[in-house]
Formats: structure tokens, C-alpha cells, sequence
């Protein structure tokens, strides 16, 4: 499935449109606000090629997608506009005021992510340059490369600002400008000239340095937020163009550097000290605590919770709380590098290896988590334990970060002591790969005779196995043959191609329409039996939009085998200059152990196409099994 089908059908799940208030997406997932929960199909979201798993939390639906959740996010923001969405028909959710802070959090650091990580990752390969002599402190170079890895960080109220902004429907530039307010050189010099009191209109004024600060600015643009929804009722629309920003400037700015600010820093000290002193009374404790946890609110994305307290404590020069959650990390690249090593599941192995690269040299894990430890309870157990040793060794040795950065290999140079965190880390993964090692992962087979006799019980069933007739008349083609790389890469499931001979796809099986594209070029059907067949009409035919193609039948139709689903000009569309090879793919690949084609060279339309093999086959002896796929081909 490309990346545009699949935004098309994370659209089409969370309930359209009109059901989307807003959405973001961090590092690894798309975080949606939507008008109604309900409306969205959490199970068929979950069953998407591309998806890994789908977790409402914190008053965000989040579709977990992986790396490639940008190239989703792009598509989405392709069909419609998503930043706001219609909220007319829908009743008002009732969501609790610790759902709606957590949401503004969250939505706000989610776009700055990535930002503030590559810079972290810029930081650590400074540490590592200046501890190996290649690079001096005092160089041009070094100065030039640390304002790259620190200027997010300095100037964080006012990208704060911005993003916090948008989340509320304020206007961004402004929430920018109060941000920058805090920094700009005519204020930051009284600090220096009057020390830490100065006066607006005789009124006390505490100076404090507002750079690196967060809770201030989510003070101050929240009330902003209220005051620019208020302006907007009483000023007229031919003057809000410059009244709101300069209302919003003259009242919130005074406001903040007299009490808003003050009171966020206060409170950010507060939870900093807070944080402190129990890392002081028992940092084993706590890393254990912080270690053992971290995979869960990975898994219900509640982890970019903590962001505002590790920017508060990198603010006043290091972090303890990056470091102890690092152990958790480590866990679950442990646990993929034990599933390498010790599975003979060749897909499997691809699998672990496959998310182990991510994890070790970025820290995104999520792959990981959603793609090998859901998949049995035993590894979530191993990442847990893990976490919460190496947490506690961490927390034990007084490890601490002094910049921010997803932990990885990459960015081991940025915690100190570094000894002490190398360790922890080192007793993190050797703990979890070694459990996933000596324990094993998979299930333990059953015993022979158990495991033939519930082979028997549904023996007959398997042996009837499904058979897809011809779509179409043609000339048929191995699937890997196939142009579009999309599709010969069989990324999106294993099938056949065929070259028509005649204009008109009907129905490989007895089953439901459950996806027609509006230019008619493409639809889905699945079987009675669960197969889930998509039948794409040419290469690239989609910028026909709909030209030459007529349906049949609509989304949601029953069909039997032979049904005519789509018509199409076959020599418009050559003279067009587009392949017309179509290709017939099994979406859901992963539930069938193999394919048999039956035919090779010409096919005519009903004619027996394709054999698919069920997953249960894997589950019986090799005799069993070769006497099933000879009744199945036959």
C-alpha cells in the first residue's frame, strides 16, 4: 500500500473528516484530536499494512506508523486540510482538564521533536569530538556548530510560542513575538544592568534569564489563547488585523514579566526540585521506577509528558530523568538483537533486524515495541525487567544527561558521569537480549500429539484452503515484474499480474466491496474466507481521474465470483500512454503461507488463478503438511 492509500485509509478509519479537529505526528505516530472518539475503528486501523498499532490516550487517538510517519503525514495534509476540522456536527466530548493539559503538551512538543533531537545528536557529536582532542573548545568551529545544536533550546519560548499557538487557534506569529519578548536584548539587559528588580508603571518587576524555559510561555500563550478569542467578539474585523497583535502585545507581555513568567519559572523549579530529591534519597529507586515504566507509556504515547520537566532540568544544567528512562530503551533494543540471534523464523529475523538499526543509532523503538514485544507477553516481561535493573544501576551511579537527545549509541557522549551510564546501559541490554536468549521468545511448540490433534480438528477446513478465479482475461505476469516498484517490491503484498485483453474486471471471489477509489482505477474486495484482494487497473492510472473507468457495483456490495466490478477502455487508456498491466494482490499476506499460481501464461476471466495457502500449515509435521498442500493444489 503506498503511502498515500494508506492516508487515504487512516482518513477513512478515525471517521473522516469532518471528525478531525487537528492533528500532529511526532517521531513516530500520528496524533489525531478528534470531535468523537467512537467514530474511529481502532481494530481495522490496527489490521493496516503500515500501521502498527492504534492507542487513545491522553485525549489523542494516536496511529503508530513508524519512521515513515512523515511521508504519511505529507499525504494527509495532500487530501485535505487537517490542521482544523469541521466540528459543527458533533456534540462537545467531555474531556477531563488533565486529558486537555496533557494534549496541549503534547501537540505542542510533537512538531519540535525532531528538531530538538537532531540538534541533541549535533551536541553529542561535539562532546565526542572535543573528548578525542579532534576538535578544540576554542576554536571558530566549535563556536559556529554549538549555537546550531543550542539555538532551539535558547530560543525555545518562542518556537514554543508558535506551536503552542496552534494548538489553541491563536494566531502563531504573535504567540512567536510574546516568545521572543522574553529574549529580546533591551529586556535580557536589565538583568545585568538593574539585577534581578526592575518596575512597569511602578509595579514589581523579578527579572529572571527566560531562555531554555517552557512553563512560562504555556502560562502566558494559554492566556493569550483566551484574550485573543475575547478581542475577536468586540473588536470590529476591519480592525483585528493590527488591534489583536498589538492588544495581545501590550497586555500579555507586561503580564508575563510580572507574573506569569515568575510564577512558570517557580513552578518549574519546583517540579525540578521535586524530581531532584527523589533522585537524591534514592536514585536507584526512582531509575528503577522511571525504567520499568517507560516501555508502558511508550506504548500509550504518554511519553512526551515528561519533555517540559527534562527541558526544565537541562535548563539549569543537567537532567537526571533522560538518563534513567535511557534503560528502557536500551531493554528494548536488547530484545530485538536476543530475537535476531535466537529465532529460526526467517521473517521473523528480518523483522528484528530491521528495527534493531533504528533503535541502536536513533532511539525509535516504537518498532520494536508494536512489532516484536506485543507479539508476545514474554518479551514485554524481559523489556521490564531489564528496565527497571538498569534503571536503578543508573539512578544508583547518578548518570544524568547534559543535553537532549532520543538515548542511543549515538548519543552516549551526552550523559555524565559517562562511565557510569555506559555501564547501566551495557547491564540494560545484555540483561534483556540474555533473557530473550536463554528463555526464548516464540511459544514453545506443544507436544506432538497435542499439536496433531487441533491440527486434525480443523484439518478439513485448511484442506479447502481458497482459490481466486481470474479478474480478467490475459496474458499473466510475475508480480515482481511489474513496473511500479511499489508493487514488484510486493511491499504490498504477495499475488500476480495480469495484462488484459478485454476491459472489464469481475470478482475473484464471493465476498464484500470494501474499497472503491473514486477514479475507479482500484478496488478492494474481501472474501468470505478473510482474503483481503486489491485488483489495481494499470500503472499510474490514477492521474486519469476516473476517465475511461466505470464501476459496477459501490463500497459496501456483496459480490460472487464472476460479478462485473469495474469496465474500462482498454485502448483509451493505452493510447493515453499508460501500462494497463494489472496487478491482483492478497493485502493480507501475512495470514496465508503461501501462494500457488495455476496458471503461468494465458488466463481467461473465471478460470482458476491463484491458490492461497493458510498460516495454519505452519502449525503441522512436514508429512502432514506436504499431504495438505497436495490436496490444496490438485
Amino acid at each position: 500500500m503506498s503511502y498515500h492509500e494508506l492516508a487515504g485509509e487512516i482518513l477513512k478509519l478515525v471517521g473522516g473528516e469532518q471528525n478531525i479537529k487537528n492533528v500532529v505526528h511526532c517521531a513516530t505516530r500520528l496524533r489525531f484530536t478528534l470531535n468523537e472518539n467512537d467514530k474511529a475503528d481502532k481494530k481495522k486501523l490496527q489490521e493496516l499494512d503500515g500501521v502498527m498499532s492504534a492507542v487513545q490516550s491522553g485525549g489523542q487517538f494516536q496511529v503508530v506508523i513508524g519512521s515513515h510517519v512523515n511521508e504519511v503525514f505529507k499525504e494527509l495534509n495532500s487530501i485535505l486540510p487537517v490542521t482544523e476540522g469541521s466540528k459543527a456536527d458533533y456534540p462537545k466530548q467531555k474531556v477531563k482538564i488533565s486529558e486537555k493539559v496533557f494534549e496541549v503538551i503534547t501537540g505542542s512538543f510533537s512538531p519540535l521533536l525532531g528538531a530538538m533531537a537532531g540538534a541533541g545528536m549535533l551536541r553529542a557529536l561535539l562532546a565526542l569530538l572535543t573528548m578525542t582532542g579532534v576538535l578544540s573548545t576554542e576554536s571558530g568551529t566549535y563556536a559556529i556548530l554549538v549555537a546550531a545544536g543550542n539555538a532551539i533550546f535558547y530560543f525555545l519560548p518562542i518556537f514554543l510560542g508558535i506551536t503552542i499557538s496552534i494548538k489553541l487557534g491563536a494566531n502563531p506569529y504573535v504567540g512567536g513575538m510574546i516568545g521572543a519578548s522574553l529574549l529580546e536584548p533591551n529586556f535580557t539587559g536589565l538583568l545585568q544592568e538593574r539585577g534581578d528588580l526592575t518596575d512597569f508603571l511602578g509595579i514589581p518587576v523579578v527579572l529572571m534569564n527566560y531562555s531554555s524555559t517552557v512553563f512560562p510561555a504555556f502560562i502566558a500563550i494559554s492566556i493569550y489563547a483566551l484574550l485573543d478569542k475575547y478581542l475577536k467578539r468586540i473588536i470590529h474585523k476591519d480592525l483585528q488585523m493590527f488591534l489583536l497583535p498589538m492588544l495581545a502585545l501590550l497586555i500579555i507581555v507586561p503580564l508575563t514579566t510580572i507574573a506569569f513568567g515568575p510564577v512558570g519559572v517557580y513552578i518549574a523549579n519546583g517540579i525540578g526540585q521535586f524530581i531532584n530529591f527523589l533522585y537524591s534519597e534514592s536514585g536507584m529507586l526512582t531509575g528503577a521506577i522511571l525504567g520499568g515504566a517507560w516501555t508502558f507509556m511508550t506504548l500509550f504515547g504518554v511519553h512526551t509528558g515528561f519533555t517540559p520537566f527534562i527541558l526544565e532540568n537541562l535548563a539549569n544544567g543537567r537532567d537526571p530523568i533522560l538518563a534513567l528512562v535511557s534503560a528502557a530503551v536500551f531493554a528494548q533494543i536488547g530484545l530485538a538483537f536476543g530475537v535476531f540471534l535466537k529465532t529460526k523464523d526467517t521473517k521473523l529475523k528480518a523483522l528484528a533486524g530491521s528495527t534493531l538499526m533504528p533503535g541502536l543509532l536513533s532511539g525509535i523503538t516504537e518498532p520494536i515495541l508494536y512489532g516484536l514485544a506485543l507479539r508476545n507477553k514474554r518479551g514485554l516481561i524481559y523489556v521490564a525487567i531489564a528496565g527497571v535493573i538498569g534503571g536503578g544501576i543508573s539512578g544508583l551511579l547518578g548518570a544524568a544527561s547534559t543535553a537532549y537527545a532520543f538515548p542511543s549509541v549515538l548519543s552516549i557522549p551526552i550523559y555524565s558521569p559517562l562511565v557510569a551510564y555506559v555501564i547501566a546501559m551495557l547491564a540494560t541490554f545484555s540483561i534483556s537480549a540474555g533473557l530473550t536468549l536463554i528463555f526464548g521468545f516464540e511459544e514453545k511448540a506443544t507436544e506432538e500429539t497435542e499439536r496433531n490433534e487441533e491440527t486434525a480438528k480443523s484439518a478439513e477446513t485448511v484442506i479447502k484452503g481458497e482459490t481466486l478465479v481470474s479478474p480478467l482475461s490475459g496474458l499473466v505476469k510475475p508480480l515482481t515484474e511489474v513496473s511500479d516498484p511499489a508493487f514488484s517490491s510486493l511491499a504490498m503484498g504477495k499475488g500476480i499480474a495480469i495484462e488484459p485483453r478485454a476491459g472489464e474486471v469481475t470478482s475473484p471471489v464471493d465476498g464484500v466491496v470494501t474499497m472503491l477509489f473514486p477514479t475507479r482505477h482500484a478496488i478492494g474486495i474481501q472474501s468470505d474466507s478473510g482474503a483481503e484482494i486489491l485488483i489495481h487497473i494499470g500503472i499510474n492510472t490514477v492521474s486519469l481521474q476516473g476517465k475511461y473507468f466505470t464501476s459496477a457495483v459501490q463500497q459496501g456490495d456483496r459480490v460472487k465470483k464472476g460479478d462485473a466490478l469495474i469496465q474500462f477502455d482498454l485502448d483509451q487508456i493505452k493510447e493515453a500512454g499508460y501500462d494497463v498491466v494489472t496487478p491482483v494482490i492478497i493485502t493480507n499476506t501475512n495470514k496465508y503461507s503461501d501462494f500457488v499460481e495455476l496458471r503461468s501464461d494465458i488466463t481467461e476471466s473465471q478460470e482458476d488463478l491463484l491458490t492461497l495457502i493458510p498460516a495454519e500449515l505452519h502449525k503441522m509435521d512436514h508429512d502432514y503438511k506436504i499431504n495438505v498442500r497436495r490436496e490444496l493444489v490438485k
